[in-house]
């Protein structure tokens, strides 16, 4: 299959530091390549790829001190995406909804996976105004804002099996790694940390927009002896960090659409404890790979009890669910499926894993396979797919 991968000019593909969104294309691009398929990737040019790439800009935009409207490379990178939509079978967005009024110019289907939140009431009326181009969810909860527009499947994050490395070792070290914003709770990992009395790293970017945030809010409690402040940190420094960790501490509080470093931290064989929100509760199996907490006080006796979690079950899991392979086989469906639908042809449901189901139809796949659980029931906390 000819694919064309869209992928976000802030960060290169993958990023040398901060960047989900990029690094998730990264991933699905190699492993495409890897399963046989003509990829190019529309990305920066400092990205590094097997793909055929086609540079965008120089840099990573947000590297780059000379870039002042970050707006225009997309653009541009759009129309020449769309010029060329003959040479590709399918064009994969990553860029939300930049592309869509150019997705009417070409033949060629366009699948776009939606990676932010989506409680913003402006991009309803947008997405429902193309109700021909396929929209793919990286979890369920991502959906609930976007009723009625044209959902084809959920596709979870997949990382590489052998990026990360199982530790069987429980560390000494609560972790909090990502990104310093009010909507991640650094404080309130810090106040965990503390009143647990176990030691807290914190390996973070602060953007330009959060920098007030962090002098108000997080600076002043970085005084404390068990807090240590790394910073933003490069890929082998996260991976030593998670590794090392005695669990991680996610404690956000928004809809968060998948949270990555749940899955890297699983990868490595580390719990996360974290509240309960967003695509959390899909992502974790309460009492196995974490827990699920809704307040402070929670989170600081499920530190106290993370010990007793099996290690060994965390990476489990992410080999079960969150592999790069199963990521890009879930899309290999979804690229079928709209080919299918350009077509005007019905896709056969039959051959789509419950995974890359919409929500009612991948409830009722999993119960005709008889495997519904207790966990994989609506309304449980760890309800997974």
């Amino acid at each position: 299959m000819r694919i064309a991968q869209v992928a976000p000019l802030y960060e290169s593909v993958p990023p040398q530091l901060y960047g989900g969104t990029e690094r998730v294309v990264s991933y699905l691009t190699e492993e495409l390549v890897r399963l046989g398929h003509e990829v190019t990737l529309f990305a920066s040019g400092d990205s590094r790829t097997r793909a055929r790439l086609q540079p965008m800009c120089p840099r990573a935009l947000r590297l780059d001190p000379y870039c002042q409207d970050p707006l225009a490379p997309h653009v541009r990178m759009l129309g020449q995406v769309y010029r060329q939509a003959q040479r590709f079978d399918i064009i994969h967005c990553h860029t939300d909804y930049l592309g869509l009024p150019l997705t009417r110019t070409t033949a060629t289907p366009t699948v776009i996976t939606l990676h932010g939140r989506l409680d913003i009431p402006d991009i309803l009326p947008l997405y429902q105004d193309y109700p021909e181009v396929g929209l793919v969810s990286i979890s369920d909860a991502q959906r609930r804002p976007l009723p009625g527009v044209n959902w084809i499947a959920t596709v979870y994050h997949g990382l590489p099996p052998d990026l990360y490395a199982f530790e069987p070792r429980h560390g000494s070290y609560v972790l909090f790694l990502g990104r310093i914003s009010p909507e991640k709770r650094p404080d309130s990992a810090i106040r965990v940390a503390c009143r647990a009395g176990v030691p807290l790293r914190i390996a973070a970017k602060v953007d330009r927009v959060d920098r007030e945030y962090f002098e108000r809010t997080v600076r002043p409690l970085l005084d404390h002896p068990l807090v240590e402040f790394l910073g933003e940190v490069n890929d082998e420094q996260k991976q030593a960090l998670l590794r090392g960790a005695l669990a991680l501490l996610f404690p956000v509080d928004w809809p968060e659409p998948f949270g990555l470093v749940t899955i890297e931290a699983l990868a490595c064989g580390t719990p996360v404890i974290a509240r309960c929100r967003g695509s959390v509760p899909e992502i974790l199996r309460d009492g196995v790979t974490g827990f699920l907490c809704e307040t402070d006080d929670e989170m600081v006796d499920a530190i106290r009890r993370v010990k007793t979690l099996d290690r060994e079950s965390c990476r489990q899991e992410f080999e079960r669910r969150f592999t790069a392979e199963t990521m890009a086989q879930n899309y290999l469906k979804v690229y079928q499926q709209a080919l299918g639908a350009q077509a005007g042809q019905a896709f056969p449901r039959e051959g789509i894993p419950p995974g890359a189901l919409p929500p009612t139809e991948r409830l009722a796949a999993v119960s005709a396979a008889g495997v519904v659980d207790a966990a994989e029931r609506p309304g449980s906390k760890a309800h997974v797919t």
